[in-house]
């Protein structure tokens, strides 16, 4: 009952996650924005983007799809910021090589916007210049793009800066496999815009679209969904089957007594959370792989730590000793050292993968705390009900005691232990 109480939790705190990280890709705009850009311009798609709190709206133009008409925003939090939005004709989409608008917030609070060339000098530090002043010192493939009617507006009911524009694409661009990418930054020189924040959201802001799809299909990589596959997965399997083991492990056997059952509930939850977390671990490799440009090098390390240890755990149901091995009792000391202290390291790890990914919701945060929670509330209530447990055995095994004629008989084996000893047979537990 407690494990299938515990399980519908969890159940109805991550499955609204689930399906988020499903749907996020083709999550529509707020009502506010799409009224906004509505009352405007003539939008006919309009979809929140998965990172940096942005949105987007477009329309393309028959028959030769060549015309889009853009709408961006985002919110700017500093005195001075910019956002941007480019399009990228390379084969991923990515910075170099990206024609993009951006619009600055300069320090008097004036608005200036401009279209810019991102090439490999930028990414190396160089000023970021406007491509009017670019132009000349060096020629992309992608040059020949027009942007058209630009302007940037601030909508202070929204807190929102917004971009307006017209693009005309060349031939080379492919609209069913349209690359893009947008990005928010605080600090800029004159109508030179600064190095971004380097945090995951902004490394992660790009996407390749089909504009001809009703809904702008996302194709082509999914980093940004599989970190949220990655992180639901191991809240799943490390940090909550794995402690749930370690519950049914310590508690079912005494006070519950549940002689025949305790072991295969905590084999099978180990096994299922070790499964799981085992899956998010490929999957973090992958992303490791797949991220060239930036690491998170204590997050690794935690994991590098983890998933190692936890698999020597699990061979711990071939290897242990046997009951009356002599070196049982320190192999117990070493499974159950281990095994606490793996769970406080996945613990933290899992709060400082939630930090990285920086969710535009607190539920990621608010739902693992409330399973912390329910994992905690349903220790101390084993805890307790045990030591009740010990105290009325303890006070009926005193009278016994006394009615025995002769009290040199009575030997400390006749004594109940106390409850976090009693049927805690270590030798025997795992």
């Amino acid at each position: 009952m407690v494990a299938t109480t515990f399980l519908s939790s969890v159940i109805t705190f991550l499955l609204p996650l689930f399906f988020r990280s499903v749907t996020a890709r083709y999550a529509p705009c707020t009502q506010s924005f799409h009224q906004l850009i509505a009352d405007k311009v003539n939008i006919s798609n309009c979809k929140k983007l998965g990172t940096l709190g942005a949105q987007w709206g477009w329309k393309t133009y028959e028959p030769k799809e060549r015309r889009i008409d853009v709408v961006f925003g985002a919110k700017l939090h500093e005195n001075v910021g910019w956002l941007a939005w480019g399009i990228n004709p390379g084969k991923k989409p990515q910075m170099v090589g990206t024609r993009a608008i951006i619009g600055i917030k300069l320090l008097d609070g004036s608005l200036s916007i401009n279209t810019y060339n991102i090439t490999s000098d930028t990414k190396l530090g160089c000023a970021l210049k406007p491509s009017e002043e670019f132009h000349n010192m060096t020629m992309g493939y992608n040059a020949d793009v027009e942007f058209h009617n630009m302007t940037m507006r601030y909508n202070a009911d929204l807190d929102y800066y917004i971009i307006y524009a017209s693009v005309i694409l060349p031939r080379v661009y492919n609209i069913s496999k349209l690359n893009y990418v947008w990005q928010v930054g605080y600090s800029a020189l004159g109508t030179s815009p600064l190095m971004h924040p380097k945090t995951l959201q902004n490394f992660d802001s790009a996407e390749t679209i089909n504009l001809k799809s009703p809904v702008g299909q996302i194709v082509g990589e999914h980093r940004h969904h599989m970190r949220m596959v990655h992180g639901i997965v191991n809240i799943i399997g490390w940090g909550t089957f794995l402690p749930l083991g370690v519950i049914i492990a310590r508690y079912f056997k005494y006070p519950l007594e549940l002689e025949g059952w305790w072991y295969k509930l905590h084999i099978s939850c180990q096994i299922l959370g070790f499964s799981l977390g085992m899956t998010g671990w490929i999957i973090g490799l992958w992303l490791g792989c797949a991220s060239k440009y930036y690491t998170f090098k204590t997050h690794r390390l935690y994991a590098m730590f983890i998933f190692p240890f936890t698999a020597l755990q699990m061979f711990a149901l071939l290897l242990r000793p046997g009951k009356t091995d002599e070196y049982r009792k320190y192999w117990n000391i070493y499974h159950h050292f281990l095994g606490y202290a793996l769970i406080a390291v996945i613990i933290i790890n899992i709060f400082h993968g939630i930090a990285i990914f920086k969710p535009d919701t607190t539920a990621w945060k608010v739902s693992y705390i409330a399973i912390l929670a329910t994992l905690a509330l349903t220790v101390i209530i084993f805890e307790v009900y045990a030591w009740i447990k010990f105290r009325i055995k303890k006070a009926k095994s005193k009278p016994a005691a006394k009615a025995k004629s002769k009290p040199a008989a009575t030997s400390i084996a006749d004594e109940p232990s106390s409850p976090s000893t009693e049927g805690h047979d270590w030798a025997e537990e795992s």
